[in-house]
């Protein structure tokens, strides 16, 4: 068989000019669309309510030893239960984490990014993903508040983009403070006195991001919080001259814009003056709050964040993209040169004098997903007047049912929400602190496994409590006032066990 012949045997596998390539394209995503329509139309609860015992026997026989050719048809019921067995996050009941519906244009932005395969590494790879990458980076950076100087990368989220700026912040702090290049000398010997200091509510990716740097999560030094839940300038500051006291080396303040629990915001222009003050880098992670900014009446609680050295921006939370999509700001792109490096294979150093963009250098991943273009189509699509119009119909319903739990006897509101998170429990009149954590702890079990909600729980001062991330615009003051009355009466029943 000829090298010719032999190739038009897989024409069907892949997507090119081809007839049956095409036929074979319109056929796998009509299959697919219309798997979606169909249980999307059927499911009228968040989840079915499957154990995870239940459903590992369901698909027990989905990944045989050897997989057997088969087609489209033939795995249809398989791809149907996969799909409708998901949790359903555009469902108004699906409100336990920063978990969101997908807009419409960013799930077609996606079938072209996955056709196309264009990787972020090398500008032959991917032509016009480059150049869009660049421009929207652009302006983000005019967004929040930075000037020219400023440059960014998209990442796969918050976790990556935390590490990126903490990465940053132990390099430059390595260079100017002791003339010291970690990327080619290691870690100084001065480096087990870092230190980082973060809210006591700040996401545990900043204990991650010490760890992975070699610095371990004992650099990273929790600073308390007020009634708000927002880092407290005060104590910041006798932490700070504590430190030195004891010889160690402060290196960097993270402050949180938007906590996954209670949503708060830590007071980013008293927090950006005091390490302007002790010269140290201001890290935001603005993974959940920084959407406020495209809010006409919310945007002015990120005031300051345009102070911050570096930023992190999810999109796949309340700008409502698939994941993964975030991006890492810098306010001084000559910063990226602490972690440039050059391959002769992939972005030769001749490439910048003949003017060829190169997006590797300032990123910690080679091949990369062309992630920008689902934003981008989004804002095409949307504009961003929309947007701002839908995240503030969702801190507005935060607010509504925040007052219905705080005058409600049966139920303890633990915040005011600053965006559209929600803490709370069930609080009866009755009953032990240990039975009361019990039941709050079994509420969100029981909920999902009836396949009524999908609500999250989380700790505050070692007790229980309850929490409704409310990102999704679809859902409606009364869907929450039904779920209330679902939680009251599952609690009464689990107090009866």
């Amino acid at each position: 068989m000829s090298s010719s012949r032999q190739a038009r045997r897989f024409d069907q596998y892949f997507l090119t000019d081809q007839a049956e390539s095409i036929e074979s394209y319109q056929q796998a995503i009509a299959i697919a669309q219309n798997l979606l329509i169909t249980n999307l139309s059927q499911q009228r609860q968040a989840y079915t309510g499957l154990a995870p015992w239940v459903l590992e026997e369901s698909f027990r026989n989905f990944c045989p030893k050897n997989f057997i050719q088969k087609n489209y048809q033939q795995i249809q019921t398989e791809l149907s239960q996969i799909i409708g067995n998901a949790a359903m996050v555009v469902h108004p009941n699906c409100i336990a984490h920063l978990h969101c519906p997908p807009l419409i244009p960013a799930i077609a932005a996606e079938l072209i990014i996955a056709s196309l395969n264009q990787s972020m590494d090398s500008w032959d790879q991917s032509p016009s993903a480059t150049i869009l990458e660049q421009q929207l980076t652009r302006w983000l950076c005019d967004l929040f508040g930075y000037s020219n100087a400023a440059n960014g990368t998209f990442t796969s989220g918050g976790t990556q983009s935390n590490l990126m700026g903490l990465l940053l912040a132990r390099d430059n702090y390595a260079k100017t403070h002791l003339n010291w290049q970690i990327q080619q000398q290691g870690l100084p010997p001065e480096a087990q006195q870092f230190r980082i200091l973060c809210s006591d509510v700040a996401h545990f990716t900043v204990r991650q991001a010490a760890a992975i740097l070699g610095l371990g999560e004992g650099t990273v030094i929790p600073i308390e919080t007020d009634g708000n839940f927002q880092l407290k300038p005060t104590i910041l500051v006798k932490k700070l001259t504590e430190l030195k006291e004891s010889n160690l080396r402060p290196i960097a303040i993270v402050a949180t814009a938007g906590t996954t629990d209670f949503s708060s915001i830590d007071p980013l222009p008293k927090l950006a003056k005091i390490a302007q003050e002790n010269d140290l880098w201001f890290h935001v992670d603005a993974a959940y709050g920084g959407a406020l900014k495209l809010s006409q009446i919310h945007s002015q609680k990120l005031k300051g964040i345009e102070l911050a050295d570096s930023i992190t921006v999810d999109f796949h939370k309340l700008f409502y993209q698939p994941i993964s999509c975030g991006a890492f700001l810098l306010k001084n792109q000559a910063n990226f040169s602490l972690i440039k490096l050059h391959a002769d294979y992939l972005n030769p150093e001749g490439n910048e004098a003949q003017g060829i963009p190169d997006l590797v250098t300032k990123s910690i991943q080679t091949t990369r997903r062309f992630d920008a273009l689902k934003l981008w189509l989004s804002l095409k699509i949307l504009g961003v007047k929309t947007f701002g119009e839908m995240i503030d119909s969702t801190i507005e319903l935060a607010e509504a049912i925040a007052h219905i739990i705080a005058e409600d006897t049966e139920l303890e509101l633990a915040n005011i929400p600053t965006i559209n998170a929600i803490v709370f429990r069930y609080q009866p009149s009755q009953g032990t602190a240990a039975e009361i954590d019990r039941i709050n702890e079994q509420i969100p079990k029981k909920l999902m496994l009836e396949g009524k909600a999908i609500i999250a729980q989380t700790q505050v001062k070692g007790k229980n409590y309850l929490k409704f991330t409310l990102l999704n615009p679809l859902t409606t003051l009364e869907d929450l006032q039904k779920l209330l009355i679902e939680i009251k009466s599952l609690g009464k029943t689990l107090q009866q066990i």
